[in-house]
């Protein structure tokens, strides 16, 4: 049986309905709820979870392929890092 989640309330009820909602996704309860709406047979479940464990398995890989790379820097701009305004890398055709 899993911890009941807490949250505290400090006069919004909505500010704290979100952060339930927020804990609720994050331990997967949404995801289990929505799974358990049907039968699922057994042979759909092992398939499910041979496919999630792959999908685990390979981030897990891009995550440790990248990890040194990136070094914490986060990027700012667009997709080139540009100037605001200047979408792709090419010249500034409005200048």
């Amino acid at each position: 049986m899993t911890t009941p989640l807490e949250v505290e309330v400090n006069g919004d009820i909505e500010k704290a309905f979100k952060n339930l909602k927020k804990k609720m996704a994050f331990e997967g309860i949404f995801k289990e709820l929505k799974r358990r709406r049907y039968y699922e047979k057994p042979s759909e479940e092992k398939k499910r979870k041979r496919e999630e464990a792959e999908r685990r398995r390979l981030k897990k890989i891009r995550r440790m392929s990248s990890g040194p790379s990136r070094g914490g820097v986060k990027r700012t701009g667009g997709p080139t890092g540009s100037r605001p305004g200047q979408r792709f890398g090419g010249t500034d055709t409005n200048a």
